[in-house]
């Protein structure tokens, strides 16, 4: 019966046909996504190409050996974290050694026992998932689980040298909820914490599916509009301000009032040299909707 949890793709490089095919059986029959190659070359170029959670690496194959794919698996800092199991006919401890200093998890001897394979991919899924979790947990805000700060700039810096590459727009708004101070003063940081939550439900509700959006500070946000010229991004930015305005906000405390001022830029207005530049000038933006009354958008 098959997983109904999140699949994680795992890699099987083996040489030997019949044991390749031996444990794609075994493994999809679990309920997992299998790419199968016969060379540590092939191997190294799948990985590349796609989003590997597990590794199986036979030991000697052709092209590249699976120790000297293991090394350059962890020496790749692209991706996420892959659990590496090594399969192997070496059962000396110099040998068992080597491999975990290349960087294996974990490693099983030929032939194998699928009883034991299947107890170690489950160990190795559980590692995964772990620190899939632990991932999400570091680069998103606790309480709106929007993207932090760190994570959102880091987007916007790709998203900036895309643009810059591929000659297409891109538009930045920073997004500032006006008096929020007031709303903890008066009402408590519960309440505060109720508004903040459900004003980036509306935030969201009016973006792009690949729009993103991270937690500047404690009342400020910045969304990343990519493929967005300025044409359209004041018309984005007032749909957002309407969405937060136009509606009593339903708290613990009763319904609160809650309104919002947007500064926006886009590369097609600005000679931006950097993501840097493209947030101070949506925050100077923003300074400008602030000192014209709030509850407004301001174009630069």
């Amino acid at each position: 019966m098959k997983s109904k949890n999140k699949k994680v793709n795992i890699l099987i490089a083996e040489d030997d046909r019949i044991s390749s095919k031996i444990l794609e059986k075994h493994i999809t029959g679990w309920g997992y996504d299998v790419l199968v190659v016969p060379d540590g070359k092939k191997a190294w170029q799948t990985f590349k190409k796609n989003e590997i959670g597990i590794v199986l690496l036979d030991w000697m194959m052709p092209e590249i050996t699976g120790i000297d794919l293991c090394r350059k698996i962890r020496n790749d800092k692209s991706g996420k974290y892959t659990y590496i199991i090594l399969l192997t006919a070496k059962i000396k401890q110099k040998d068992i050694n080597e491999g975990f200093a290349a960087g294996a998890d974990e490693y099983i001897t030929k032939p194998f026992n699928p009883i034991e394979l299947k107890a170690r991919l489950k160990a190795g899924k559980r590692i995964i998932d772990l620190l899939e979790k632990l991932h999400k947990q570091a680069i998103h805000d606790g309480l709106t689980k929007v993207f932090k700060r760190r994570e959102i700039t880091r987007i916007l810096n790709e998203e900036f040298q895309r643009a810059q590459r591929t000659n297409q727009p891109l538009s930045t708004i920073m997004l500032d909820i006006d008096h929020f101070k007031k709303v903890n003063d008066t009402h408590g940081h519960p309440i505060g914490d109720e508004v903040l939550v459900e004003i980036v439900s509306r935030i969201t509700a009016k973006m792009r599916a690949y729009d993103k959006i991270g937690r500047y500070g404690g009342e400020e946000f910045i969304i990343i509009l990519p493929h967005n010229s300025q044409k359209s991004i004041k018309k984005i930015a007032e749909r957002i301000r309407k969405n937060i305005s136009q509606k009593t906000i339903q708290t613990s405390a009763g319904p609160l009032q809650l309104t919002a001022s947007l500064g926006c830029t886009s590369t097609e207005n600005i000679e931006a040299s950097s993501a840097e530049m493209m947030i101070k000038i949506s925050d100077k933006a923003l300074y400008n909707a602030k000192n014209n009354g709030r509850n407004c958008t301001v174009v630069v």
